[in-house]
């Protein structure tokens, strides 16, 4: 058991996601990513839109295991920012499987707006098993920065 209730999140493709946070100021883009993958693989770019896209790992690099405080961790970001429960979230991982988990906890702790952007950042595998031309966010073409 997770410990919490699995909630009902919506998958909306990465262009969906742009035009939301483009549209909306009180929208959010959160990156559940590793810091390993923010690193070395790149993070969004929002900044085109006057926001900063928010970096919290789902899962702790190396270990994978479920990081304990993210709920609180991103309450306290979002109240630092000015967003509440009623806030648009939009979650990114790799390829949309963290951050399903990620937006389903929070959906599940009462955050009325929660979104997995499917296909991730980097989305599946080509046939030669590299990722981010067939789909998510750069394959869609969105801004990103490699840091």
């Amino acid at each position: 058991m997770l410990g919490w209730t699995m909630s009902r999140v919506e998958d909306v493709t990465p262009q969906v996601a742009w035009a939301a946070l483009a549209a909306q100021p009180s929208a959010f883009l959160i990156d559940v990513r590793s810091q390993a993958e923010w690193t070395f693989v790149g993070v969004p770019d929002v900044s085109g839109l006057g926001k900063d896209v928010i970096l919290i790992e789902w899962q702790m690099f190396p270990s994978m295991h479920l990081n304990g405080s993210f709920a609180d961790t991103l309450q306290a970001v979002l109240m630092e920012r000015g967003g509440g429960q009623n806030s648009p979230l939009y979650f990114l991982c790799r390829s949309g499987g963290r951050s399903r988990s990620a937006a389903q906890k929070m959906a599940g702790l009462g955050f009325q707006a929660c979104f997995n952007v499917e296909g991730g950042f980097e989305g599946d595998p080509d046939a030669q098993r590299h990722r981010g031309r067939l789909s998510g966010w750069k394959a869609a073409n969105l801004p990103w920065v490699q840091n």
